[in-house]
Protein backbone atom coordinates (compact mmCIF):
# COMPACT_ATOMS: atom_id res chain seq x y z
CA UNK A 1 0.00 0.00 0.00
CA UNK A 2 2.92 2.38 0.63
CA UNK A 3 4.21 1.85 -2.89
CA UNK A 4 0.68 2.25 -4.28
CA UNK A 5 0.27 5.52 -2.38
CA UNK A 6 3.57 6.79 -3.83
CA UNK A 7 2.33 5.99 -7.33
CA UNK A 8 -0.97 7.82 -6.93
CA UNK A 9 0.74 10.76 -5.21
CA UNK A 10 2.99 11.19 -8.23
CA UNK A 11 0.14 10.56 -10.67
CA UNK A 12 -2.40 12.93 -9.08
CA UNK A 13 -2.15 15.65 -11.73
CA UNK A 14 -2.58 13.23 -14.64
CA UNK A 15 -4.92 10.69 -13.02
CA UNK A 16 -8.12 11.62 -14.87
CA UNK A 17 -6.57 11.12 -18.31
CA UNK A 18 -7.60 7.45 -18.12
CA UNK A 19 -11.25 8.52 -18.35
CA UNK A 20 -10.64 10.16 -21.72
CA UNK A 21 -10.04 6.92 -23.62
CA UNK A 22 -12.48 7.08 -26.57
CA UNK A 23 -13.45 3.41 -26.50
CA UNK A 24 -14.65 3.69 -22.89
CA UNK A 25 -17.06 6.62 -23.24
CA UNK A 26 -20.25 4.61 -23.72
CA UNK A 27 -19.48 2.52 -20.64
CA UNK A 28 -18.68 5.60 -18.57
CA UNK A 29 -21.91 7.33 -19.55
CA UNK A 30 -23.88 4.27 -18.48
CA UNK A 31 -21.97 3.97 -15.19
CA UNK A 32 -22.59 7.61 -14.27
CA UNK A 33 -26.31 7.03 -14.68
CA UNK A 34 -26.28 3.78 -12.73
CA UNK A 35 -24.30 5.28 -9.87
CA UNK A 36 -26.59 8.28 -9.52
CA UNK A 37 -29.52 5.92 -9.12
CA UNK A 38 -27.77 3.63 -6.65
CA UNK A 39 -26.76 6.39 -4.25
CA UNK A 40 -29.89 8.53 -4.52
CA UNK A 41 -30.80 9.80 -1.03
CA UNK A 42 -27.96 7.85 0.59
CA UNK A 43 -25.24 8.95 3.01
CA UNK A 44 -22.18 7.65 1.19
CA UNK A 45 -18.75 6.74 2.52
CA UNK A 46 -16.42 6.76 -0.48
CA UNK A 47 -13.28 4.65 -0.10
CA UNK A 48 -10.18 5.74 -2.05
CA UNK A 49 -11.91 8.67 -3.73
CA UNK A 50 -8.81 9.78 -5.61
CA UNK A 51 -9.38 13.00 -7.55
CA UNK A 52 -13.14 13.10 -6.92
CA UNK A 53 -14.20 12.02 -10.41
CA UNK A 54 -16.93 9.70 -9.08
CA UNK A 55 -17.55 11.89 -6.03
CA UNK A 56 -18.80 14.55 -8.43
CA UNK A 57 -21.32 12.10 -9.92
CA UNK A 58 -22.61 10.89 -6.56
CA UNK A 59 -23.02 14.42 -5.21
CA UNK A 60 -25.76 15.05 -7.78
CA UNK A 61 -28.16 12.58 -6.11
CA UNK A 62 -26.82 11.39 -2.72
CA UNK A 63 -27.87 12.90 0.60
CA UNK A 64 -24.21 13.44 1.52
CA UNK A 65 -20.78 12.10 0.52
CA UNK A 66 -17.70 11.68 2.68
CA UNK A 67 -14.79 11.13 0.30
CA UNK A 68 -11.70 9.50 1.79
CA UNK A 69 -8.26 8.76 0.43
CA UNK A 70 -4.85 7.93 1.83
CA UNK A 71 -3.09 10.36 -0.55
CA UNK A 72 -3.45 14.09 0.26
CA UNK A 73 -2.30 15.09 -3.24
CA UNK A 74 -5.24 13.38 -4.95
CA UNK A 75 -7.66 14.86 -2.41
CA UNK A 76 -6.25 18.30 -3.21
CA UNK A 77 -7.36 17.76 -6.81
CA UNK A 78 -10.74 16.54 -5.58
CA UNK A 79 -11.28 19.58 -3.39
CA UNK A 80 -10.84 21.87 -6.41
CA UNK A 81 -13.98 20.48 -8.11
CA UNK A 82 -17.42 21.99 -7.75
CA UNK A 83 -19.98 19.66 -6.15
CA UNK A 84 -23.65 19.64 -5.34
CA UNK A 85 -26.34 19.65 -4.38
CA UNK A 86 -25.21 17.06 -1.79
CA UNK A 87 -22.65 18.26 0.76
CA UNK A 88 -19.22 16.69 0.26
CA UNK A 89 -16.66 16.21 3.04
CA UNK A 90 -13.06 15.13 2.48
CA UNK A 91 -11.00 13.04 4.88
CA UNK A 92 -7.49 11.66 4.62
CA UNK A 93 -7.91 8.02 5.67
CA UNK A 94 -6.53 4.54 5.10
CA UNK A 95 -9.01 2.17 3.45
CA UNK A 96 -8.06 -0.34 6.16
CA UNK A 97 -8.64 2.23 8.93
CA UNK A 98 -12.15 3.49 8.27
CA UNK A 99 -12.95 3.51 11.97
CA UNK A 100 -11.14 6.86 12.02
CA UNK A 101 -13.72 8.47 9.71
CA UNK A 102 -16.61 10.18 11.55
CA UNK A 103 -20.21 10.18 10.35
CA UNK A 104 -23.21 7.94 9.76
CA UNK A 105 -23.46 6.08 6.45
CA UNK A 106 -25.95 3.94 4.55
CA UNK A 107 -23.69 3.02 1.63
CA UNK A 108 -20.01 2.49 0.87
CA UNK A 109 -18.67 3.19 -2.62
CA UNK A 110 -15.38 1.60 -3.67
CA UNK A 111 -14.32 2.92 -7.06
CA UNK A 112 -11.23 1.36 -8.61
CA UNK A 113 -9.72 0.32 -5.29
CA UNK A 114 -10.99 -3.27 -5.06
CA UNK A 115 -8.47 -4.19 -7.76
CA UNK A 116 -5.65 -2.79 -5.59
CA UNK A 117 -6.41 -5.08 -2.64
CA UNK A 118 -4.38 -8.28 -2.39
CA UNK A 119 -6.70 -11.26 -2.72
CA UNK A 120 -5.59 -12.48 0.70
CA UNK A 121 -6.53 -9.10 2.22
CA UNK A 122 -10.10 -8.95 0.87
CA UNK A 123 -11.62 -10.54 4.03
CA UNK A 124 -9.85 -8.00 6.25
CA UNK A 125 -11.00 -5.12 4.07
CA UNK A 126 -14.61 -6.34 4.16
CA UNK A 127 -14.43 -6.83 7.92
CA UNK A 128 -13.38 -3.20 8.27
CA UNK A 129 -16.31 -2.08 6.13
CA UNK A 130 -18.68 -4.14 8.25
CA UNK A 131 -17.28 -2.77 11.49
CA UNK A 132 -17.64 0.80 10.22
CA UNK A 133 -21.05 0.64 8.48
CA UNK A 134 -22.81 -2.28 10.18
CA UNK A 135 -25.30 -4.87 8.98
CA UNK A 136 -27.67 -3.83 6.24
CA UNK A 137 -25.40 -1.25 4.63
CA UNK A 138 -25.03 -1.43 0.87
CA UNK A 139 -21.62 -1.76 -0.76
CA UNK A 140 -21.10 -0.59 -4.34
CA UNK A 141 -17.92 -1.62 -6.14
CA UNK A 142 -16.82 -0.28 -9.53
CA UNK A 143 -13.66 -1.37 -11.29
CA UNK A 144 -11.91 -2.29 -14.53
CA UNK A 145 -12.12 -5.38 -16.66
CA UNK A 146 -8.94 -6.48 -18.41
CA UNK A 147 -9.29 -5.70 -22.12
CA UNK A 148 -6.28 -6.36 -24.36
CA UNK A 149 -5.39 -3.29 -26.38
CA UNK A 150 -7.08 -0.92 -23.91
CA UNK A 151 -5.74 -2.08 -20.54
CA UNK A 152 -2.10 -1.83 -19.52
CA UNK A 153 -0.61 -5.34 -19.98
CA UNK A 154 -0.18 -7.54 -16.91
CA UNK A 155 3.52 -7.64 -16.04
CA UNK A 156 3.42 -10.59 -13.64
CA UNK A 157 1.14 -12.88 -11.67
CA UNK A 158 1.98 -14.18 -8.20
CA UNK A 159 1.42 -17.68 -6.85
CA UNK A 160 -1.51 -16.25 -4.85
CA UNK A 161 -3.17 -15.10 -8.07
CA UNK A 162 -2.51 -11.37 -7.71
CA UNK A 163 -1.67 -9.57 -10.93
CA UNK A 164 0.54 -6.51 -11.48
CA UNK A 165 0.97 -3.87 -14.18
CA UNK A 166 4.02 -1.78 -15.04
CA UNK A 167 2.80 1.83 -15.34
CA UNK A 168 4.79 4.80 -16.62
CA UNK A 169 4.02 8.41 -15.74
CA UNK A 170 4.31 11.32 -18.18
CA UNK A 171 7.74 12.20 -16.79
CA UNK A 172 9.04 8.67 -17.43
CA UNK A 173 8.97 7.30 -13.89
CA UNK A 174 7.78 3.70 -13.74
CA UNK A 175 5.89 1.82 -11.04
CA UNK A 176 4.76 -1.78 -10.70
CA UNK A 177 1.18 -1.57 -9.41
CA UNK A 178 -1.08 -4.29 -8.01
CA UNK A 179 -4.14 -4.54 -10.29
CA UNK A 180 -6.47 -7.52 -9.99
CA UNK A 181 -9.30 -8.31 -12.40
CA UNK A 182 -11.83 -10.52 -10.60
CA UNK A 183 -14.56 -12.44 -12.36
CA UNK A 184 -18.17 -12.45 -11.19
CA UNK A 185 -17.67 -15.87 -9.60
CA UNK A 186 -14.58 -14.71 -7.75
CA UNK A 187 -16.28 -11.57 -6.45
CA UNK A 188 -19.31 -13.56 -5.29
CA UNK A 189 -17.03 -16.00 -3.49
CA UNK A 190 -14.98 -13.20 -1.92
CA UNK A 191 -18.00 -11.47 -0.38
CA UNK A 192 -20.00 -14.57 0.59
CA UNK A 193 -18.91 -14.61 4.23
CA UNK A 194 -19.54 -10.89 4.76
CA UNK A 195 -22.46 -9.95 2.52
CA UNK A 196 -25.64 -11.17 0.88
CA UNK A 197 -27.42 -10.56 -2.43
CA UNK A 198 -24.39 -9.88 -4.65
CA UNK A 199 -25.37 -8.33 -7.98
CA UNK A 200 -22.96 -8.00 -10.90
CA UNK A 201 -23.18 -5.82 -14.02
CA UNK A 202 -20.53 -6.42 -16.65
CA UNK A 203 -19.81 -3.87 -19.37
CA UNK A 204 -17.17 -4.10 -22.11
CA UNK A 205 -14.52 -2.22 -20.10
CA UNK A 206 -15.82 -2.12 -16.52
CA UNK A 207 -17.83 -4.04 -13.96
CA UNK A 208 -20.11 -2.78 -11.22
CA UNK A 209 -21.24 -4.92 -8.29
CA UNK A 210 -23.41 -4.39 -5.25
CA UNK A 211 -24.02 -6.40 -2.10
CA UNK A 212 -25.50 -5.90 1.39
CA UNK A 213 -23.42 -6.39 4.51
CA UNK A 214 -24.60 -9.22 6.79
Amino acid sequence: MTRLADYYRDRAAEYDAVYAKPERQDDLARLHGMLRGLVAGQRVLEVAAGTGYWTHTMATSAAAVTATDLVPETLDVARARAYGPAPVTFRTADAFGLDQVPGDFDTAFIGFFWSHVLRADVPRFLAGLHDRLGSGARVIVLDNRYVPGSSTPVSRTTDAGDTYQRRTLNDGRSYEVLKNFPTEDQFTSDVAASAVDPQWTQLPYFWLATCTLR
